[in-house]
């Protein structure tokens, strides 16, 4: 079988797989319906019809069956802004780390990933490079596209044609690289969380997005590769809940942590409603994005001297000139909604164009000849963008402002205004939650907190594709090496570096107690600048150095999930086709189960009166001898008690057991509270929320 699917054909299907496609389609099945084998997963996917589709998902050796769907990227301060200099302490197995970046490629000839003073990769690694030339920094580089179908843009190789691939895998792992900056912004060292780790690339997404099924052959193949981590700034672009085996991230997640792979998801930029992440399975880590102390703000200046503050990320200087406004509703349009259809090149060229609307705004400015586009935000100066052209967000109340200047001077030619080059400037606020970032609760289980942390979000500069306009717009002729980026996408790999620091340190640690070294030291923030609370932030924002040295972990195993999964209704059939063992539910299952599973955070959705027990094990991995005692923090209409509430450690490794009981009446629509297990030298927080419906 090939590196690619591209290189599989029908021949290479397990004999098992074509009888079972034979049984659930008839002797008429044809062999070149498949499309694609997968090693691991003892899986494939094939071309079926709705009636087809229902009749597998009825068959008992069928995990799930779900469309290929395309998914898409959830599109150096921020290290330093953790805490996390360029001085910390490191080990030397740093350097046979090995993270897997599931995205858009790489861009090979950047400095963040020259492989000079790099030795041989580790023994180890079993992984290739497929049309492309690799180095000791990045080891390994594959792509995957299932129907083969490429646009004019792409490149059939793992090379980054978009850029967002390369700034997620220089911010986990990219080298130190001096003077870096876009145009004069942000400028100063760049540099990934472990910089002496490799780099593995697995190409999933393209112009069109990316399939499920790349999703799944690229997970497969990162495993098998032998990567220490994964991380994937990916996921679907609408809201829809599936269930923890209905995508294909939930189920080649699974499979990383069942052979010791912890995978960082972002978690989706649909925000800020709650409940608008898509995937939240407790067996991967879930990030959502914080805003650090470096900002942008754009000023537009009127004909009549006042001036608005905006926000975007300009990098063009007009020198002060004036330019003709243009109010794009003026136009005979309906609406002030900036389209092809209503944006009139012989009416808006060589002008700055007022728009009401966000799609696409400056990519039909630009097209259009315009001299620069305002536009209104939609609150919150969290997500800037860089644009085409010259160009400013401003408030809807400001951008009404404007309007009323526009028509004071009769829609006329009198009306003028200049776009001034961004300010650089400091958010004393940071870190918040990104008003763009998902929001938990899980829709899927209501007892487990999503997201599980946060981490830096907005205006990350990093490693660009210099093949990709900074704005992404076709006939931009700004091509760099370093782009400022805005996105859960750019949280992800922060919390994927401060995971290969740990494991660095703990190489023989399981996802489990990574994850939990990462929530139990991050650094809570403030629900009054995050109403969502921990649905906005989880455990906090991470803090790499406290993560490496937690003093306890909650660690989970993956009987541990095959029981909350059997809790969750999934029948042995199917958790044997999942995990390729003799995994079963015991005869009845535990609907308790979820209250058992053995996370850093505690959540409970409730209705009114409640009682409720959650049984927890920590595992020692601090000092040797200690005595931690419970600190408890909470509301007066609740009733937290932690049973025993000393734990007494005699060696590491020692593993101690204890319940929490959370009662009380609710009647807000969230609140919190923390458990902190403290021994003086050690502090081991967990987030514990309660709620109800919103």
């Amino acid at each position: 079988m090939g590196d690619h699917p591209k290189d599989m054909d029908s021949t290479s299907l397990p004999s098992l797989h074509m009888a079972m496609a034979q049984k659930i389609l008839g002797s008429d099945f044809a062999p070149e319906a498949v499309l694609h084998s997968y090693k691991s997963f003892n899986g494939f996917v094939m071309k079926l019809t709705d009636e087809e589709a229902e009749r597998m998902a009825e068959m008992d050796t069928v995990v799930s069956v779900f469309p290929n769907k395309k998914n898409h990227l959830h599109t150096t301060r921020s290290w330093d802004f953790l805490g996390f200099p360029q001085q910390v302490k490191r080990t030397s197995i740093e350097s046979d780390i090995i993270v897997g970046v599931l995205d858009s490629g790489i861009s090979p000839d950047s400095e963040s990933f020259s492989d000079k003073g790099f030795g041989p990769p580790p023994s180890k690694w079993k992984g290739s490079c497929l049309n492309f030339t690799c180095n000791n920094k990045v080891i390994g580089a594959k792509y995957f596209n299932i129907g083969s179908k490429y646009t004019k843009e792409d490149i059939e190789s793992p090379r980054d044609t978009e850029g967002h691939g390369s700034h997620c895998a220089s911010t986990i792992a990219g080298n130190f690289v001096n003077h870096a900056s876009l145009l004069g912004f942000a400028s100063g060292t760049a540099r990934g969380g472990v910089p002496s780790a490799r780099i593995a690339v697995y190409k999933i997404i393209w112009e069109s997005g990316g399939s499920e099924a790349d999703t799944l052959a690229a997970f497969d193949e990162a495993i098998a590769d032998g990567v220490d981590l994964i991380s994937t700034s990916t996921g679907p672009t609408g809201i829809v809940h599936y269930e923890y085996f209905g995508h294909a991230i939930n189920i080649g997640s699974f499979h990383a942590m069942k052979r010791g792979i912890l995978t960082s998801n972002s978690a989706g930029n649909l925000g800020p409603e709650l409940y608008s992440m898509t995937i939240y399975p407790p067996w991967l880590l879930s990030v959502a994005a914080t805003t650090i102390n470096r900002m942008f703000l754009t000023k537009l200046q009127l004909g009549n001297d006042m001036v608005y503050e905006g926000v975007s990320i300009n990098t063009f200087d007009l020198k002060s000139k004036m330019f003709p406004l243009f109010f794009s509703a003026q136009d005979n349009s309906s609406s002030g909604i900036c389209s092809e259809k209503t944006l009139d090149k012989r009416l808006v060229e060589g002008k700055i164009v007022l728009c009401e609307g966000w799609h696409n705004v400056t990519d039909v400015g630009f097209l259009s000849g315009a001299a620069g586009v305002i536009v209104a935000g939609i609150g919150g100066k969290d997500l800037p963008g860089t644009f085409a052209l010259p160009a400013t967000v401003l408030t809807v109340n400001d951008l009404k402002l404007v309007k009323s200047y526009i028509a004071s001077a009769g829609y006329s030619k009198n009306a003028t205004a200049t776009i001034f080059r961004s300010d650089e400037v400091n958010d004393s606020s940071a870190p918040y939650v990104a008003s763009f970032s998902s929001r938990g609760p899980n829709p899927i289980t209501p007892d487990i907190l999503k997201p599980d942390l946060a981490a830096p979000g907005v205006n990350i500069i990093a490693a660009y594709s210099p093949m990709s306009p900074i704005s992404d717009v076709e006939g931009d002729e700004r091509l760099v090496k370093y782009n400022i980026i805005s996105g859960t996408s750019m949280a992800c790999p922060h919390a994927a570096g401060a995971a290969a620091y740990v494991k660095s340190f703990h190489p023989s640690w399981s996802p489990a107690m990574i994850k939990s070294a990462l929530m139990t030291t991050a650094t809570p923030m403030s629900a009054a600048l995050n109403p969502e609370a921990e649905f906005a932030y989880g455990a906090g924002q991470i803090n790499p150095l406290k993560a490496a040295n937690p003093g306890l972990v909650y660690d989970i195993s993956e009987a541990d999930y095959i029981k909350f999964l059997c809790g969750e209704g999934y029948t042995n059939e199917k958790l044997r086709v999942l995990t390729q063992d003799h995994a079963k539910c015991s005869k009845k299952a535990n609907e308790l189960a979820v209250y058992e599973l053995n996370l850093p955070s505690f959540a409970l959705k409730v209705n009114a009166h409640f009682y409720r027990v959650f049984h927890r094990t920590v595992t020692n991995v601090g000092s040797a001898t200690s005595s931690y005692k419970a600190k408890l923090m909470f509301p007066s209409f609740l009733d937290i008690e932690v049973k025993p509430d000393v734990l007494n450690f005699t060696s590491i490794g020692q593993k101690k057991y204890f319940y929490v009981i959370i009662a009380g009446k609710i009647n807000v629509e969230i609140t919190s509270a923390s458990l902190v297990w403290d021994d003086g030298n050690f502090q081991v927080r967990s987030p514990i929320v309660i709620y109800g419906d919103p």
